[in-house]
């Protein structure tokens, strides 16, 4: 092992040193032919990430192609690159420009269109019925769009031109675009040319040289460049002399330092492939894709802060005056990715009114980003955990609607879609509400898709926040793993709201206390007020009927607790039917437990035992 580690130390001086910008400046091509990539333009997993700006990034398709990716995932092949006019030409791969024509929109792109006459037009496109034997020709059709059996032919027609000089048949107007070259539209030679002005490195080329960031700053806006010879053979070295004088503990130093930064590099890249592979298979009608550059511009530099987590940090943005959103930041140096691929995954393709959309997300380079809608009322936490929270309580009948939407958000989650959804995160923190109160089940980070006859999960660590964990993910002594988590999650959730303090809260500073659930089973077998906002019997029997429905989600044995559809028919029905469930705190011996005997919480004298796959 050391012998490698001196290998590999060895290898390192002597090798040139040489700048983080020189590395830009490697010339690379998909397949050995094609245009050469070299900056300001980066090619995917071979040039570092600070050798490009933002939309300058390409990649090799698996026939060997360049490929482009203009925004709204418009992906065209590069035809050839000029670096000196700073000129790019690409293609449609199918030969037919016309078909993206209504994607193609460059307000947040780099390019800019460059036509032979330097003129964009609006044009509005037809589709017109065709009758067979008529002649086919006409100089507004797009030909790559026609149907294949010429049942109709589609027309283009600048906006400003009259549409009789359409056939005369019938048409129908499909959709306008605006500000496109006309040699797009028509598809004459099937190359769209587009240009570049920053960064202005076309001096540069034509001097013969090299084009660089001035700033070798990552961090940094990247705004102004230089120009370097492209061959500088004169570059220092380190001899292999100067190993020869270290000690033998600083050159196992050193080697272990680069073993350590050349495993968290093959760890980044395995985690940016696994997130590119999967955002690969996401596709149509799903939520946008935003560059790091975008989201800069949405939360304005990230000036207004939300909050923070052991994941990541959210702020504030805006989409439009009108459309405000929450963007999560994810925080690299925490998980592998898998909580990123969870979130647009599984949120990605679900659509229920108890549950957050997701908007968009962000996956540009190291940088991970998901963004949410904004909710102004923030979390339940808000209202039920509050150091006021008399003037923060919302209501027994809201409370009441609140929990009702949260199950039927999980009851969504586990029967409404194609495979089931286990959340393992259910808590006040992660259930948003709207301006109207209406709750939202968020942070899919933890959750796991499984199939809906699947009757245990198989699970290797814990999942979920202390207090609201079910006992099963602690010790298979109390049952497998299965939705029924999530039920009791949600049991807890409720017992929160009726006793308006956290589960792992203490009732005093005393130390004999009851463990939190046995305390709320207590007062409601010696029929004592629950909370002390209770004003009148109508709001009695809804926190009691809340109390009796969380009691009933926490039975200690998944078997034990209901299905989610079950506890929504008995949030919807009278609670005066329910029926107090068993004590499950009842000691094995002749001993009653009592409000005020001193018990251990939950958890802490219970022998976790390791989960097999």
């Amino acid at each position: 092992m050391a012998k490698s580690y001196f290998f590999l130390f060895v290898l390192f001086i002597l090798h040139p040193v040489r700048g983080q910008n020189e590395d830009c400046a490697d010339s690379f091509q998909c397949g050995g032919h094609g245009p050469a990539i070299r900056f300001p333009f980066r090619l995917k997993d071979h040039h570092p990430d600070h050798c490009s700006f933002p939309g300058f990034n390409l990649s090799c398709s698996d026939t060997h192609d360049t490929v482009l990716e203009l925004p709204i995932s418009v992906k065209v092949f590069v035809k050839k690159i000029d670096y000196k006019s700073q000129e790019i030409q690409v293609y449609h791969p199918d030969r037919c420009l016309p078909r993206e024509i209504r994607r193609f929109n460059l307000s947040s792109s780099p390019f800019e269109f460059k036509g032979v006459d330097h003129f964009l037009y609006d044009y509005a496109f037809f589709n017109c019925s065709h009758n067979k034997g008529e002649e086919q020709s006409h100089q507004h059709v797009i030909s790559c769009l026609n149907d294949p059996t010429y049942s109709h032919q589609v027309y283009a027609l600048r906006t400003d031109v009259n549409v009789n000089k359409l056939p005369t048949l019938p048409c129908r107007k499909m959709y306008s675009v605006r500000s496109i070259p006309y040699y797009i539209v028509y598809n004459l030679d099937d190359i769209l040319y587009l240009n570049w002005s920053r960064p202005a490195c076309g001096n540069c080329e034509l001097k013969g040289m090299n084009c660089r960031y001035m700033n070798t700053n990552s961090s940094s806006t990247k705004s102004e460049i230089q120009c370097f010879p492209k061959h500088n053979k004169g570059s220092s070295t380190k001899l292999v002399t100067t190993g020869a004088i270290l000690g033998p503990t600083l050159l196992l130093l050193l080697a272990f330092a680069l073993y350590r930064v050349y495993s968290h590099d093959k760890a980044e890249k395995e985690y940016r492939k696994k997130i590119e592979n999967f955002l690969d298979d996401y596709r149509s009608y799903k939520p946008t894709r935003y560059l790091y550059a975008d989201l800069k511009r949405i939360t304005n530099q990230f000036t207004e802060k939300l909050g923070e987590g052991a994941y990541g940090t959210v702020f504030r943005g805006k989409l439009s005056n009108e459309i405000h959103v929450a963007v999560k930041i994810l925080n690299s140096s925490k998980g592998n990715g898998e909580e990123f691929i969870n979130e647009v995954g599984i949120m990605g393709r679900i659509h229920h009114v108890n549950v957050v959309r997701l908007v968009g997300f962000c996956a540009d380079g190291f940088r991970r980003a998901l963004v949410y809608e904004f909710f102004s009322n923030y979390s339940l936490e808000k209202f039920i955990f509050s150091e006021n929270s008399k003037s923060h309580f919302l209501g027994w009948e809201r409370l009441h609607d609140i929990s009702l939407g949260v199950a039927k958000g999980i009851e969504y989650l586990h029967q409404g879609c194609d495979q089931r959804i286990l959340h393992f995160d259910i808590k006040p923190h992660n259930v948003l509400l709207d301006q109207n109160f209406i709750p939202k089940i968020s942070d899919f980070g933890l959750a796991k898709l499984c199939s809906k006859d699947q009757s245990a999960v198989s699970m290797t660590t814990g999942r979920g926040t202390m207090g609201y964990i079910a006992p099963e993910v602690f010790s298979r002594n109390f049952g497998t793993v299965s939705y029924k988590a999530d039920v009791y999650s949600f049991g807890m959730l409720l017992l929160e709201i009726v006793g308006g303090r956290r589960s792992t809260d203490i009732m005093s500073e005393n130390a004999s206390q009851v463990y939190f659930p046995e305390w709320i089973y207590n007062l409601l077998e010696q029929k004592v007020e629950l909370r002390v906002f209770i004003e009148d019997d109508g709001d009695m029997k809804i926190a009691k009927k809340l109390a009796i429905v969380g009691l009933r989600c926490i039975q200690w044995h998944p078997m034990d607790r209901p299905s989610m559809k079950l506890v929504v028919q008995m949030l919807e029905g009278e609670g005066d039917k329910l029926i107090m469930p068993p004590n499950p705190f009842a000691s094995p011996g002749p001993t009653r437990i009592h409000a005020r005997k001193p018990m251990t919480h939950l958890g802490q004298e219970l022998d976790v035992i390791q989960e097999l796959d």
